[in-house]
């Protein structure tokens, strides 16, 4: 005797009669140009708020996660697809958008400027801004580029996630510079140069960059694997 298979109550639209919101990710996506600290921004086109400026940001699809979309629209936006993201906060104001009740997940991503510079300037309306010296942003995205600088800040006292904002080869001048424009102060040569290489993740190189000397100075690479290895046996990173 056969018995007719039961619906899976799990399928079933349990929450019909609940209020429906839209959901969106909002990106703040840093760079470094060997001297500042950079964000990447957008010119509006479209409303609500059309010629203002924003961050990059897009809405939730029905068949991704919240990690899905900020990867598509990181990539939708600058081509990238490797890079370093993390979430960073939720944010759902009632009145923080004008057009709709929208809650806003945002992310931060670090990119290497050199390499990816002319793709987005020629591809999108989009613009780098100094960190300290950019428009005024739409609904609460100014608060989202705060937290975010402040996560950054505390992010690279403990981990060498700055090295993603470095191309493959760089010089101990240029990492100090990075460090110094995320964290907004000067730092001592000789000191900064003694820490950073007595973790021992940095490989000398034998090439040099000789544009600002004639003595020159060694490019050095991240060994991550190395860094790794020294987390797993307590090792601890702190600049």
């Amino acid at each position: 005797m056969k018995t007719e298979a039961k619906p899976n109550s799990c399928q079933e639209d349990h929450y019909k009669d609940k209020d429906r919101h839209l959901v969106a990710v909002d990106s703040i996506i840093f760079g470094f140009d060997k001297n500042q600290l950079k964000i990447l921004l957008i010119k509006r086109n479209f409303d609500p708020c059309k010629g203002k400026w924003s961050l990059m940001g897009g809405f939730l699809r029905k068949d991704e996660s919240l990690d899905g979309a900020a990867q598509r629209v990181l990539y939708s936006l600058t081509g990238l697809k490797d890079v370093y993201l993390e979430q960073l906060y939720t944010y759902g104001d009632l009145n923080r958008d004008p057009g709709a009740r929208v809650i806003s997940t945002a992310y931060y991503a670090l990119i290497n400027i050199e390499k990816y510079e002319e793709q987005i300037s020629q591809e999108y309306n989009a613009q780098w801004w100094d960190i300290n010296d950019h428009p005024e942003l739409i609904f609460d995205h100014n608060m989202m580029v705060n937290k975010a600088l402040r996560r950054l800040k505390r992010k690279t006292r403990t981990q060498p996630i700055g090295f993603e904002l470095l191309p493959e080869k760089f010089t101990i001048p240029q990492l100090q510079a990075l460090y110094e424009a995320i964290h907004q102060r000067k730092m001592d040569k000789r000191n900064f140069r003694k820490k950073i290489l007595s973790y021992d993740f940095l490989e000398r190189l034998e090439e040099k960059d000789k544009r600002n000397s004639k003595k020159g100075a060694f490019f050095y690479k991240f060994n991550e694997q190395k860094y790794r290895e020294l987390v797993q046996k307590g090792y601890g990173f702190e600049i």
